[in-house]
């Protein structure tokens, strides 16, 4: 029933998919807390910036950002990333797609969770003398990233779903690989389920570890 699969690497094009999901988390967590601490502070220009850039990025389909990414930035602009190999500045570029693309859900997520935490206890930062930066690094975020962990989990599971549209660009991931089994194979509910298992298999572990560390790490009030 599985011969079929012989000639297809199925592990490397989930692997390659592991990649995108891990190198886009760390990036949209990086971005998307410098997107939130944008949106909290007092400098209107920020706040603005921090502002327009969540509400545009978001209303915006994710496929339109990863092509954009390949035909505005890399084939119109030349941006390649630091990259040679084509394979490798399609990737580079999916994560930079993914990353600008989720960061604004990272953001959106966190900032929900600075606004839990007490004004008193940022009223008390400030009247001991630690600047707005040192409020946010030592007393908020810290709180705030405890307290967000179940959303963040669901903005990682999306993300890692997400990964799918890399292949519009040509990434060998999962979605890109499917597409060539369904066009080859004359089995396409055994490659739909098998691909659908697969994702499964990376997306459930991931819900049941986080919801687990986000009971462990909770803000007890």
């Amino acid at each position: 029933m599985f011969d079929f699969l012989e000639g297809y690497n199925l592990l490397g094009a989930f692997w390659t998919t592991v990649q995108l999901t891990v190198y886009s988390a760390v990036g949209s967590l990086v971005w998307g807390t410098l997107l939130a601490a944008m949106r909290v502070s007092p400098v209107p220009l920020m706040r603005g910036f921090g502002a327009a850039y969540v509400n545009v990025v978001r209303n915006i389909p994710l496929t339109v950002i990863i092509v954009f990414t390949s035909l505005g930035l890399f084939q119109t602009l030349g941006v390649s990333l630091g990259a040679e190999r084509f394979t490798t500045i399609n990737f580079r570029l999916a994560v930079l797609g993914l990353t600008a693309y989720t960061s604004a859900f990272v953001c959106e997520a966190l900032r929900s969770g600075i606004n839990t935490v007490p004004l008193g206890q940022v009223e008390a930062a400030r009247a001991i003398g630690l600047s707005f930066p040192q409020v946010l690094r030592i007393v908020v975020l810290p709180q705030a990233f405890r307290s967000v962990v179940g959303p963040l989990t669901n903005v990682l599971i999306a993300l890692t779903k997400n990964t799918t549209v890399a292949a519009a660009i040509g990434v060998a991931e999962a979605a890109l690989l499917m597409r060539e089994m369904i066009e080859n194979e004359a089995q396409l509910i055994l490659i739909s389920t098998i691909f659908a298992a697969g994702f499964l298999c990376l997306t459930l572990p991931t819900g049941l570890l986080m919801g687990w560390i986000a009971k462990k790490v909770a803000v007890k009030r």
